[in-house]
This record gives C-alpha cells, sequence and structure tokens, in this order.
C-alpha cells in the first residue's frame, strides 16, 4: 500500500533470531489544506501581518491580543479593505459581552413588568374597598325606606361575597408583594454586576474600571502601550444651553458618535453624570491624540437643533497613559484632569495629561 512503512517480520530457524526487512515505500506529499505559506486573497494576506507584527512585539498570539492588533491594524489599511473585513465581521455572532447585555436588559424589562402588575393589583384592591363603601351607603338609603327588607337583606348578603373576595384579594395582594421583594432584592444583586448603562447605551462604571485594572496587569506582563480617553460635553456649551432634557439628548448623540468612531477592541462606557470615557489598548499616546482629533471632528460636525435655534456641538477630551506604575483610581484622574486642561485651553478640544 502506498504511503505506509510496512514491516514485515521473518523467523530464522537457525539462529533463533528475529530479521526486519524494511519495504520501499513511496512518501505522501505533504497538504496544505489552508495553503498559508501562499496566501491567496487580502484577508489571508492581512491575517499573517497581524500575525507577525504580534511576534515582532514579543506579545502571545493568543485570540485576544490577535483581535487588538487585527482592529488596530488595520485602520492603516486602504477603505477597499477595510470594507471588505468588517463585512466579514458582521457575519460573526455577537461576542459574550454582547449576551451579557441582552441578558440585562431582559432582566430589567421583565422586573419593570412585574412592577406594573403589582401596581395593578394594588389599584384592584382599592377599587374593592371603595365598592364596600358604596355598598354601605345604598344600604343606609334603602334602610330609610318603606318595605326595602328585601332588598337589604340581598345587599347585605352581598355585602358578605363582596367582604370575602375582598379578603382573599388582599392575601394574595401580600403575597404578591413578598414575591415583588423577593425580585426586587435580586434585581438588585444583579445590578451590582452589570456591566451596562441603559440610560446611554454603552458599558458602565463598573465595567470600565474593571477593564482598567486588567489593562494595568497586562502592560505589566507584556510592556505595551495603552492610552485612556475622558470625554465630556463642553461645560460652556452646557451653560449656554441651559436645558437639562436638550443636554440630556446632546450627551446621548456623544455616546453614540463615540460608539461609531470607536473599534471592536475599545471600551467605551459611561463615567457617571455625562462623562464618557474610551479605552485605547495597545494605543499610544500619538495614536491616542489621532483618535481624539477624529472623534472631535466627527462631533464638530454633528449639529444639534433646540427649537429654532442650532447648536454646535462641541467636547473636551483628556488623554492620559496607562503605565502599571499608577493605580486605576489615579490613572482615571489623570485623564479627568486632561477634560478640564482642555476646557480651559479653548484651542484644542482635547489636552495630555500625564503623571
Amino acid at each position: 500500500m502506498s504511503g505506509i512503512l510496512r514491516k514485515k517480520a521473518r523467523r530464522n530457524l537457525d539462529d533463533v533470531d528475529i530479521d526486519v526487512e524494511d519495504e520501499a515505500v513511496e512518501e505522501m506529499p505533504t497538504v496544505n489544506p489552508f495553503d498559508i505559506d501562499n496566501p491567496s486573497s487580502d484577508l489571508e494576506i492581512y491575517a499573517k501581518e497581524v500575525l507577525a507584527s504580534l511576534i515582532s512585539d514579543n506579545l502571545p498570539p493568543t485570540p485576544n491580543n490577535f483581535s487588538l492588533y487585527f482592529d488596530r491594524l488595520l485602520e492603516e489599511k486602504s477603505e477597499n479593505l477595510r470594507r471588505q473585513i468588517h463585512s466579514m465581521l458582521e457575519l460573526e455572532e455577537s461576542n459574550d459581552d454582547e449576551n451579557t447585555i441582552a441578558l440585562e436588559q431582559n432582566l430589567k424589562q421583565g422586573f419593570v413588568s412585574m412592577k406594573g402588575l403589582l401596581s395593578v393589583t394594588a389599584n384592584l384592591y382599592k377599587n374593592m374597598a371603595l365598592m364596600n363603601k358604596i355598598l354601605e351607603k345604598r344600604k343606609e338609603e334603602l334602610a330609610s325606606e318603606p318595605n326595602a327588607q328585601a332588598a337589604l337583606s340581598i345587599i347585605g348578603v352581598l355585602e358578605g361575597d363582596v367582604t370575602k373576595l375582598s379578603s382573599i384579594l388582599k392575601t394574595q395582594s401580600s403575597k404578591m408583594k413578598d414575591i415583588y421583594d423577593e425580585a426586587a432584592t435580586i434585581v438588585k444583586a444583579v445590578e451590582n454586576e452589570t456591566i451596562f448603562d441603559n440610560k446611554f447605551g454603552v458599558y458602565n462604571k463598573r465595567y470600565l474600571l474593571t477593564k482598567i485594572e486588567q489593562e494595568i496587569g497586562l502592560i505589566s506582563e507584556f510592556k505595551h502601550k495603552s492610552s485612556l480617553m475622558m470625554i465630556e460635553l463642553d461645560k460652556g456649551l452646557k451653560k449656554s444651553v441651559k436645558n437639562e432634557k436638550a443636554i440630556v439628548l446632546m450627551t446621548r448623540t456623544i455616546a453614540r458618535l463615540l460608539l461609531k468612531t470607536s473599534r471592536r477592541s475599545d471600551i467605551v462606557a459611561h463615567y457617571g453624570n455625562g462623562v464618557f470615557s474610551m479605552l485605547l489598548k495597545h494605543t499610544d499616546l500619538e495614536n491616542a491624540k489621532r483618535a481624539a482629533i477624529r472623534l472631535s471632528e466627527l462631533v464638530s460636525n454633528s449639529n444639534f437643533f433646540l427649537a429654532d435655534r442650532e447648536i454646535q456641538l462641541k467636547i473636551s477630551i483628556g488623554i492620559t497613559n496607562i503605565d502599571n506604575k499608577y493605580s486605576v483610581e489615579e490613572i482615571v484622574v489623570s485623564a479627568l484632569d486632561g477634560i478640564q486642561k482642555a476646557y480651559e485651553d479653548k484651542k484644542s478640544d482635547f489636552a495630555l495629561s500625564l503623571r
């Protein structure tokens, strides 16, 4: 049989020995089904380039690192290649974080529905109590009328039935409240572990701080560079608008623009009080500044209409480097200081703030 090394054993009766003969065989050709050494598509060529960059930077080619470099290097490629690859990525399934976010949203919506059911039950109980009062009033009115004894008797029976029904409803309502309180405790515990900010459609502060802490650990291990941006609607703009609802709508617009300009590997989160953050993994300060410029231009080209007034959106951005010599809190404070510097500078929408 071609391609299989066969050995035949023959017993020598004279020497009581084993003699082994090797037959000549034809070796099977080596086949590479993916032809990695000779890539035939732009995607394969790009994947090899990403892998080479990881090895060049002394980073292990783990799925997470490969994904980060895949996104970062793609920014330098042609528009045609970016469009081609993005169309492929859209066909992939959602990641675990997206599934978790969907679960959180469904859980909260279920809790809202339960709260609404409890409210309807409470109103029903109030209406039953009101019916009791109406029956009592009608009974008093009939008592003053002659020949009303039969009617009073019927109303008395009806009143007893309503009282029993009201008692049952009160008991069930109490049990429902206990179930609601138990569900509220569970939802509260879940909220303490959530990663999503429902108001603005981005990650929340808890998730952001966790990811910064993880990034500090990765930087300690692999010595790469990452950056943190803090973004806020310009303080001067907020003072000039003086309309809380309009400010909330403008802040939501900023959140959508952040998601639009971010890479898949970036972490966009709401830090609190309308301040957003973008964790830029494997991104040095120079590239972070370029990202800030792109974001600033995108925002400035997005006008907001308030009644008959057209408002040009403006933001302040603070940029800092993530250094393993500092804590998560110190890094965040540094980026927040950058927001204030950018606001005071007036010449630029962003400012560096380094420790």
